[in-house]
C-alpha cells in the first residue's frame, strides 16, 4: 500500500529510543521550533497523491506528533476536500495514555475529521521491555491495553508497529506471545519490522546502537517459519511485505528504508512544514517540490 505521509510537529519526542530513525535521518527543515506550514503545496502535494492512487495517509513526525494536538486537528481539516479512505497516525501513545483528559476531545474530533486508525511503536508485548526502550527515565511503562481499549471505544482502529530487535522479539517463541497478546486485545493489524539503519547515518552513537541489535538472519529466519508453519499468507506487496492470517490475527511483516528506482512506482510521498515534497527520508534530494 503506498502511503502519502504528513510530517507533524517537530523532532520534540517524550520517547528516548535509542534506535530513533529520525535522529540518523536528515532534518529537512523540522527542528524543535513548530515550522509555519505551507498549506498551498500541501494542497498540490495531497492533489497529487490522490491523482497518483494513494489511498492511505500517515500522520508521522521527526518526533511525537502528538506533542503537538492542535497541528493534527489542523492537517485533518485541511484533509477533508481530498476524501482519503484511510488517514493514520503514527505515535508512541504515551502523552494520549498519561494525559487522558486534555485528549479526550482531540481524539473525538479527529474521528469525526476522518482519522481512520492509531498505529501504536512498540519493541515487545512486555511493559518491561518497552520501558526500557520508550520511557527509561520514567518509573513505568503506559497501560497498552487500557490505551488500545481507549482508541477502540472512540472509534479507531489499532496496529501494533513492532519494532523487532535481537534480545526482545527475536524468536518464534516471543513472536506467538506477541500475537496472543495482539489477538486479547482486539488490535486490528499487527506489523512487525527488523529495526534498521540508512546508509549514511548523521548520528553515529545511534546508528552503533541499532547496528549492535539488529537481527540475525537466523533470528529473522526463525520468525518467518513460525508464519508459514502457522499463518495463512493473505497478501504479498511488491515491496516485500507479506501479510497474515494468524488464527484471525492480521500480521505484517515488512520491512523499512526501502527505495524503489522505478520513478512511476513511488511507494512513499512526504509532505514537510516548510511545503517540500519527498519520496525517501534519507535523502533529501529525494525531492518532488
Amino acid at each position: 500500500m503506498k502511503t502519502f505521509s504528513i510530517v507533524a510537529g517537530t523532532e520534540a519526542c517524550n520517547a528516548r529510543c535509542p534506535f530513533c530513525i529520525s535522529k540518523m535521518t536528515p532534518k529537512n527543515g523540522i527542528e524543535l521550533k513548530p515550522a509555519i506550514i505551507n498549506w498551498r503545496n500541501f494542497k498540490k502535494s495531497a492533489l497529487f497523491a490522490k491523482q497518483k492512487g494513494f489511498t492511505t495517509v500517515m500522520i508521522t513526525s521527526k518526533g511525537e506528533p502528538t506533542l503537538f494536538p492542535n497541528q493534527i486537528t489542523e492537517y485533518l481539516e485541511n484533509l477533508k476536500e481530498f476524501n482519503f479512505p484511510f488517514i493514520e497516525i503514527q505515535t508512541n501513545g504515551i502523552a494520549i495514555a498519561e494525559q487522558r483528559e486534555k485528549f479526550d476531545p482531540f481524539v473525538k474530533k479527529w474521528y469525526d475529521l476522518g482519522l481512520t486508525l492509531s498505529a501504536i511503536s512498540i519493541v515487545h508485548y512486555s511493559p518491561e521491555r518497552n520501558k526500557e526502550i520508550y520511557l527509561p527515565y520514567k518509573n513505568k511503562y503506559i497501560d497498552l491495553p487500557n490505551l488500545i481499549s481507549y482508541l477502540h471505544d472512540n472509534g479507531l482502529s489499532v496496529r501494533l508497529s513492532t519494532i523487532l530487535l535481537s534480545n526482545f522479539i527475536d524468536n518464534k517463541k516471543d513472536l506467538e506471545r506477541l500475537v496472543l497478546f495482539a489477538k486479547e486485545n482486539k488490535v486490528e493489524e499487527l506489523t512487525i519490522r527488523p529495526v534498521n539503519k540508512p546508509e549514511d547515518s548523521i548520528d553515529q552513537e545511534v546508528y552503533d546502537w541499532t547496528k549492535e541489535h539488529q537481527l540475525k538472519k537466523e533470528q529473522l529466519d526463525d520468525m518467518v517459519s513460525y508464519l508459514n508453519d502457522n499463518g495463512k499468507l493473505l497478501l504479498q506487496s511488491q515491496y516485500g511485505a507479506k501479510v497474515y492470517d494468524i488464527n484471525g490475527q492480521n500480521l505484517c511483516l515488512t520491512n523499512s528504508l526501502t527505495s524503489d528506482t522505478n520513478e512511476e512506482e513511488i511507494r512513499q510521498l512526504i509532505f514537510f512544514p516548510d511545503g517540500h515534497l519527498r519520496y525517501d527520508w534519507q535523502y533529501a534530494g529525494a525531492v518532488l517540490l
